[in-house]
């Protein structure tokens, strides 16, 4: 297996799986450096013949997650995130700001189930089926849960404007 290769796919996914999970929680980095450590301490571990490497992967995050919560709870108050920028215009900057803290809101109203799978296929751009791998339900299952949800949170979107 081409490590480097590997890491370089993955990399954003597994990024983008904790910033869904944790907003812009310091720990997202942290989390995504022990993920890809414990996936190459236990490479010998992967089976290819059991899962594909992205599904093993990402039941190394969500392992390192739960252990997150148990640990700790995040206390990064949204008003003090600080989101990168390229010079937009300040509107831009307050807008956008405002737009995160809003969807940040509406993902922590989500069932456990809701917000992992949203994580899973938003943050982490798996697809339906290596999601349904990941969590035991049918692909079907899993597709029908995200349009719901999906649904639900544009609705949400929209009202709380």
């Amino acid at each position: 297996m081409d490590w480097d290769a590997v890491y370089s796919e993955e990399l954003p996914r597994v990024y983008n799986y904790f910033r869904y999970r944790l907003g812009d929680d310091p720990e997202v980095e942290d989390l995504t450096a022990a993920t890809f450590e414990r996936a190459w301490r236990h490479r010998d571990r992967y089976r290819q013949d059991r899962a594909a490497f992205s599904t093993w992967l990402f039941t190394i995050a969500g392992n390192l997650l739960i252990d997150y919560y148990r640990q700790r709870r995040p206390s990064t108050p949204m008003d003090d995130i600080v989101l990168p920028d390229g010079n937009p215009a300040v509107e831009e900057q307050v807008q956008t700001r405002q737009d995160f803290a809003h969807l940040h809101r509406l993902l922590a109203g989500l069932a456990e189930r809701e917000q992992e799978l949203i994580a899973l296929k938003y943050g982490a751009d798996l697809t339906n089926r290596e999601i349904a791998r990941l969590t035991g339900l049918s692909e079907a299952n899993v597709g029908t849960i995200l349009y719901r949800v999906a649904r639900k949170l544009g609705r949400e979107w929209e009202d709380q404007l």
